[in-house]
C-alpha cells in the first residue's frame, strides 16, 4: 500500500498539479494540509477513484485525506482541541484499510514572543494526548503532515540561520519528541536528489534550487506500520515547475 502526505498549499491553486501527480503517483491514501478552501473539489479526484474526506474553513488552515481503500470512522478535529482563539480546522482523523490516518497541519508559531508560540506547543500537547488515547484503539496508527518543526539541526540547511527563531527550538523539539515517547516511529524518507531530507523550500531567494531548505513534514507511524516500510521517499520533483506548493511531498510504500 502507498500513502503519502503533501502540504499543497491551496488545493484550488494546486488542484490540477494534484490530479496530475495523482493519477503519476498512484498513492493508495494522501494526507493534504494547507487546503484553503471549505469546499473541496472532490469531483476531480473522485474520477481517478477516491474517496475525500476534509475539514476546512475556506481560510488559511484545512486538512483532508484522499483514499481509494475505503475511508471509515471520519474525526473532524480532537477533543479539548486549543484555538487562536476557537479551534481551527487543522486535525482530521481516518481509518482506511485499518491504518489509523490523521493528517495535521501543525500551527506555525511565528515568533517566539508571541501568542501564537503558546498556541502552537499547546496545540502539539493536546495532539500528544489525543493521539495516547487514539493508540488504546488504533495498534496501526500514522500521524503526518506538515509539522512546522524541524525535529533537528540537520534538518535546516543553516542551523546558525534558524537561532532565536520558531520551528527549531527546545520547546518544538521537545513536543515532537513526546510524540515519538507514545511509540511513534519518525520515518525519514530518503532524497531524490543530493543528501537533504528537505521538505520544504521558501519561495523566496531562490531556496529551492540552492537547496536551502528544511524536513517540517514528518510521517509518524507506529511500529507495526513502520516495520512493514518498504521504501520512503521525498518527491522533489513535485515542487518544480510553473506555481509549485512550497512544499513536496513523501511517498511511503508498505507491506
Amino acid at each position: 500500500m502507498r500513502l503519502a502526505t503533501w502540504n499543497v498549499n491551496s488545493v484550488t491553486a494546486r488542484l490540477p498539479r494534484l490530479v496530475d501527480w495523482l493519477a503519476a503517483t498512484k498513492p493508495d491514501i494522501v494526507c493534504l494540509q494547507e487546503t484553503k478552501t471549505a469546499t473541496f473539489p472532490a469531483a476531480s479526484v473522485e474520477e481517478l477513484g477516491y474517496q475525500v474526506a476534509a475539514h476546512g474553513d475556506g481560510r488559511w488552515n484545512g486538512v483532508a485525506v484522499l483514499s481509494r481503500v475505503g475511508l471509515d470512522e471520519v474525526t473532524a478535529g480532537f477533543p479539548d482541541e486549543p484555538g487562536f482563539p476557537g479551534a481551527e480546522t487543522r486535525a482530521l482523523g481516518v481509518t482506511c484499510a485499518g491504518v489509523r490516518m490523521w493528517s495535521v497541519y501543525v500551527p506555525n508559531g511565528r515568533t517566539v514572543d508571541s501568542d501564537h508560540y503558546g498556541y502552537k506547543l499547546a496545540w502539539l500537547a493536546g495532539l500528544r494526548t489525543a493521539l495516547e488515547h487514539e493508540l488504546a484503539t488504533h495498534p496501526k496508527l500514522v500521524v503526518c503532515g506538515d509539522f512546522n518543526v524541524a525535529p533537528a539541526d540537520s534538518d535546516v540547511w543553516d542551523p546558525a540561520a534558524f537561532v532565536g527563531a520558531t520551528h527549531v527550538t527546545g520547546p518544538e523539539r521537545a513536543a515532537l519528541a513526546a510524540l515519538r515517547d507514545l511509540g511513534l516511529v519518525d520515518v525519514v524518507p530518503r532524497p531524490l536528489k543530493g543528501s537533504n531530507p528537505f521538505t520544504y523550500w521558501d519561495y523566496r531567494a531562490g531556496m529551492f534550487h540552492q537547496d536551502m531548505g528544511m524536513r517540517i513534514d514528518l510521517f509518524y507511524a507506529t511500529a507495526s506500520v513502520a516495520g512493514e516500510v518498504t521504501d520512503a521517499y521525498i518527491d522533489r520533483e513535485a515542487r518544480k515547475g510553473k506555481a509549485p506548493s512550497d512544499h513536496a511531498p513523501i511517498v511511503v510504500d508498505i507491506g
